[in-house]
């Protein structure tokens, strides 16, 4: 049964399996030049009845021309016709939650033409003094903003960006989890109990990311010379459209190109790693005949029915392991992190382990493991004491003259020829020789250039005088 709407508002069909489905006209059809149904379900007559009013104010309520414009209508259509087509899944999920959770509750009803630094610059504030977003996130959020606004510019919808006044921290950089070389050892010792242990000492040793691991195929691996090529990644990301069903689920297995350019690279295996790759297709035949027909060929970590892991039960997995071989809890990610900095330690260059982690730049590479390069510096300017060479010498002291001049009083005036400022008067010879030798001592190591003895034949003396010479 079809019931019709007014104004080609729309319309409600209830289905044969007990559904009813929404239709409502929205845009254009290009292959056809008629126009585009949207379609949505709902599970009850009332609830596809709001869903309809719904799908009709939303329609009604867009802006007639681009004059109208709000910063959230505008994020939506750029997303969709500017960018879907150039994104990776990843990325285009990151960009929707962008403007679901953080643009739009905030800012989309705003005029685009009302939009100004101010204002998004106490916005990106409070997200990070209120919400408390890493300044990374804000960061990433004001790169999507100011790509969107750029595709408006163009249109001519806003003269400037605003997005590119504002001033954003970068924050601190955050503390990166590494493997002591002892972690290092139980782990790859207890690793061997383990179905999936020999994907563990993989990435110990490669540095492969999680993602990059799980998308591994045989055809990556060239056993005649020892070398892994990384030329995609296996992640589980939400579907790019929203499934209107509730019983469908949000997000699917999606293989894809690797984080960037630089991610696709080749990286040589250590023959016993390739050894323990080989034995692991043994494994693979095995589960292949206890399967029989219900055996899916995928890639090379797989479940024991030749499936994929996604990365959460791989993740438990690895954390099993850990507990088994008695370790706290690491990120799969401190195995890269471990990986990178045993080869800083082990003396390879930045800009070889560089590009075996596919980073996009050897500065990133350098800034992120900074720590480890710092116990290298210590350790290399240690061997340039060989350079110095020289033989232990001793400081021999110099032996300066005090002149003891008696008074009428009883009292003596000390003096001292080569420190003429240098002086004292007591009534005890033997102390006061003893105070103007530490005088004399605080005055060397306060002088810029200490000053030879004059030889004695030099000095002036007068009649009763005692010449005195003491070692500094």
């Amino acid at each position: 049964m079809t019931k019709r709407r007014a104004n080609n508002e729309g319309s409600i069909r209830e289905r044969a399996d007990g559904r009813f489905e929404v239709r409502i006209t929205q845009g254009v059809d290009f292959a056809t030049g008629q126009p585009k149904r949207l379609s949505r379900y709902a599970p009850t007559k009332p609830e596809a009845v709001k869903l309809l009013q719904k799908l009709s104010y939303q329609y009604a309520t867009k802006p007639q021309s681009f004059q109208d414009m709000t910063l959230g209508n505008w994020l939506d259509l750029c997303l969709e016709v500017y960018m879907n087509n150039n994104l990776k899944q990843s990325t285009y999920n990151s960009y929707e939650s962008y403007i679901r959770v953080h643009f739009k509750p905030a800012l989309g009803d705003i005029q685009l033409r009302d939009l100004h630094p101010r204002m998004l610059q106490q916005f990106y504030n409070y997200k990070m003094e209120e919400e408390k977003l890493a300044p990374k996130t804000v960061i990433n959020l004001n790169l999507f903003l100011h790509k969107a606004l750029s595709h408006a510019m163009a249109e001519g919808l806003i003269q400037s960006n605003p997005a590119e006044a504002v001033s954003l921290s970068r924050g601190q950089k955050p503390q990166i989890d590494v493997l002591k070389r002892e972690e290092q050892a139980a782990l790859i010792r207890g690793s061997y109990q383990f179905r999936y242990g020999v994907f563990v000492r993989l990435v110990l040793f490669t540095g492969l990311r999680l993602g990059e691991l799980l998308g591994l195929r045989w055809e990556d691996i060239d056993f005649t010379h020892n070398m892994l090529y990384v030329k995609r990644a296996l992640n589980r990301l939400n579907k790019k459209k929203r499934p209107t069903d509730p019983n469908e689920t949000t997000t699917e297995i999606v293989i894809q190109t690797p984080k960037s350019e630089n991610s696709v690279r080749s990286i040589p295996l250590l023959p016993n790693l390739a050894n323990e790759l080989w034995q692991w297709k043994a494994v693979q035949a095995r589960d292949r005949a206890q399967m029989g027909d219900a055996y899916v060929e995928s890639g090379i970590v797989t479940a024991p029915d030749g499936r994929y892991i996604e990365p959460r039960t791989f993740s438990d997995y690895y954390h099993q392991i850990l507990q088994g071989c008695g370790l706290q809890h690491f990120t799969f990610h401190a195995l890269r992190h471990t990986f990178a900095t045993r080869a800083l330690e082990q003396g390879m260059d930045s800009k070889t382990l560089s590009v075996l982690l596919g980073h996009y730049s050897v500065s990133f590479t350098l800034d992120t493991y900074a720590h480890i390069l710092d116990s290298q510096k210590i350790d290399s300017m240690g061997l340039m004491a060989d350079l110095l060479n020289l033989p232990d010498t001793e400081i021999q002291p110099n032996a300066y003259s005090i002149i003891v001049s008696p008074k009428s009083d009883g009292s003596f005036y000390f003096s001292a020829p080569d420190f003429p400022s240098v002086t004292h008067v007591g009534i005890d010879y033997i102390s006061g020789i003893q105070c103007m030798k530490d005088k004399l001592s605080e005055e060397i190591l306060m002088s810029l250039i200490i000053p030879l003895p004059m030889p004695i034949e030099q000095i002036p003396m007068q009649a009763g005088d005692i010449l005195v010479q003491v070692l500094i």
